[in-house]
């Protein structure tokens, strides 16, 4: 199937992560440019360094609406265009500290990283999109949404898919179009067996198939959706 995607550019903010180059090498495939950002300029680099020189890199810190303006700009200068915008910055859940689930600290920084870090980047595309008549918004958020598990978790993903579908309404019509998905575990060894009251395991390259499908052409009637990747909670409606 042609998705349509040749010729655009994508931004893909966590690119130097293990959902974000899945991602990229997706897009890729599909002749999409594909631009890398993320804190480190090491990592980026690491990162582009897998795909031979095939993406662009930008350094860019989501909690600081100044880093995020800079780094959009010069994307824009250096592309001319940010069609396609992948956030999947965040700090992964194992790195919360469980001992801190309900310290309104945690909660705070976590909301920020993940949710407000989103809404930055889409802040600062959001007007080329709008320009230009075209774009695809994809937020990477999570099945911890669904789960009481963990407070800091399920307040920042559940804020993701919210705030995506209310961002979604607000585009309706524009030919911007925003979507959630959400993964549960991601790994390269996915147990094939979901377990009760739990999400399934999926692969980086079955999220990055989803994102990829949503961002194509084909998928200009898909927005404000929140779509699961893995089994969505065993037994749970």
């Amino acid at each position: 199937m042609d998705l349509g995607l040749a010729g655009r550019t994508a931004l893909i903010v966590g690119g130097s992560g293990l959902i974000g180059r899945a991602v990229a090498a997706a897009l890729i495939r599909e002749k999409v440019r594909v631009v890398l950002a993320a804190r480190s300029a090491d990592r980026l680099d690491l990162a582009a360094g897998e795909f031979g020189g095939q993406t662009g890199t930008v350094v860019v810190d989501t909690r600081d609406t100044a880093s995020v303006a800079a780094a959009v700009e010069r994307v824009i200068a250096d592309e001319g265009a940010i069609d396609i915008l992948v956030n999947a910055a965040a700090p992964p859940a194992n790195t919360l500290d469980p001992a801190k689930d309900q310290d309104p600290d945690q909660v705070r920084d976590a909301f920020d990283a993940k949710t407000v870090g989103y809404l930055r980047v889409v802040d600062a595309v959001l007007p080329h999109m709008r320009r230009a008549g075209f774009g695809r918004i994809v937020n990477i958020s999570g099945q911890n949404a669904f789960l009481s598990r963990s407070v800091t978790g399920s307040i920042r993903n559940a804020a993701v898919i919210v705030g995506s579908k209310a961002l979604a309404d607000s585009v309706a019509g524009t030919g911007v179009t925003v979507n959630v998905v959400n993964p549960g575990l991601v790994t390269a060894t996915p147990n094939p067996v979901p377990q009760a009251a739990a999400p399934g395991d999926s692969t980086p390259e079955q999220v990055a198939a989803l994102v990829t499908f949503l961002a194509s052409a084909q998928a200009a009637a898909i927005s404000g959706e929140s779509i699961a990747v893995g089994h969505r909670v065993l037994g749970v409606q």
